[in-house]
């Protein structure tokens, strides 16, 4: 086929402005890419944002994470660096050579009381050991030295002296208006294993348990957190991070944790402490008094066995056992009601007058000869001030 001239060129011109365009296009593409570089590098991110609409978010491990996850992630790293490891042992002496061995024997867990370097765990924890050593989250250790115990709490003090940037207590909760099926968490040392986080809810209020004196503690709260040996001592923690209670105890036929744990509760905590610290030992109400083991008396009540002279009850004239000139053992006076409150025998004695305090004024009835009498007295205190 043949092209006149003009047709041949305007093909030509056509051509040739198709290809200009082209290559326009890339030019400016070029550029623009350019200029979204510099963008990037100047931090311009509003044009970042505008233009580069193929690029991704940078995903970090947080947002995979749920709300739920990340709360309690960050309730544990608060609360961790107050939780610490505590190490009991002996000393044993060579009877040949006369050398002092120290002995290991037992481990558990305590937690900040505050920012003296007082350290609570329970008295199981720390009943049999003479020296104590206490590490930190951040792996120091401490000797501490014991401050005082009440056994039939389950509940001892420690004190350590550590640089006050160290020392990071526990916000203290309520544990009074706790409800069952509310979360909790659990930080302790199980097997050794320190720093160890278990969660879960309260499954039950107003346990029982009992002491390593046989004294009953109340109103315990119980738990499936797994708490297990070596968790003893370490804290109870509601979904704000706040201090209810003190793992002390599980409930298994094996010894290992079954889904029962128990945690004295903060009130309880926060009414012995402070005792404790200051006095060594718990503040509490006296009689004056001293009573016939439960073993030896079957009657309801509890029978004193002897008065201390200057007591509230010598001074109301209570009498304990009495001897007669042939040798025969007369009763003491049986406690029957303290303020209406039927006393069933000499441990729930005890118990009853713990709701109260030193200087307080109580009626107490009691049987004497097959009779009942009542009488006031004012109690004392087990600690002079």
């Amino acid at each position: 086929m043949k092209f006149s001239g003009a047709l041949l060129g305007l093909i030509l011109m056509a051509a040739g402005f198709l290809l200009g365009f082209k290559f326009s296009n890339r030019d400016a593409g070029t550029d623009n890419s350019q200029n979204k570089l510099e963008a990037r590098l100047k931090g311009d991110s509003n044009q970042s944002q505008s233009e580069d609409i193929d690029s991704k978010p940078l995903i970090t491990a947080d947002d995979r994470l749920n709300d739920n996850e990340l709360r309690v992630i960050s309730l544990f790293e608060n609360a961790a660096p107050a939780v610490v490891f505590i190490t009991t042992s002996t000393f044993q002496q060579s009877f040949w050579s006369f050398d002092v061995t120290e002995i290991p024997k037992g481990s558990g867990t305590g937690f900040m009381w505050d920012n003296d370097g007082h350290i609570v765990t329970n008295y199981h924890v720390i009943e049999s050991g003479q020296k104590y050593s206490v590490s930190l989250a951040d792996q120091t250790s401490y000797e501490a030295t014991l401050v005082g115990y009440e056994a039939s709490k389950d509940l001892a003090v420690l004190k350590i002296d550590a640089p006050k940037e160290k020392l990071k207590y526990l916000p203290k909760g309520e544990s009074e208006n706790l409800k069952v099926g509310q979360s909790v968490l659990a930080i302790g040392n199980p097997f050794g294993f320190d720093q160890t986080l278990t969660t879960g809810i309260i499954s039950a209020l107003g346990r029982e348990i009992t002491a390593r004196n046989g004294r009953k503690i109340y109103d315990v709260i119980q738990t499936d957190a797994a708490i297990n040996p070596g968790n003893s001592g370490g804290p109870l923690l509601n979904s704000s991070g706040e201090l209810i209670g003190v793992n002390t105890a599980i409930y298994s036929p094996s010894g290992a944790y079954s889904g029962i744990g128990f945690s004295i509760p903060v009130d309880v905590v926060k009414a012995v402490v402070p005792d404790l610290i200051q006095y060594g030992e718990v503040k509490r109400p006296l009689l004056g008094v001293s009573l016939v083991n439960d073993r030896y008396f079957r009657e309801r009540g509890a029978m004193i066995h002897s008065v201390t002279p200057g007591s509230p009850a010598e001074r109301a004239g209570l009498k304990g056992i009495e001897r007669t000139r042939d040798g025969r053992a007369l009763y003491g006076d049986i406690i029957k009601y303290i303020d209406d409150q039927e006393i069933t025998n000499s441990t729930h004695l005890m118990e009853v007058l713990e709701r109260y305090q030193p200087n307080e004024r109580v009626k107490l009835q009691f049987k004497r000869e097959g009779k009942l009498r009542e009488v006031e007295l004012i109690l004392t205190s087990s600690v002079n001030d």
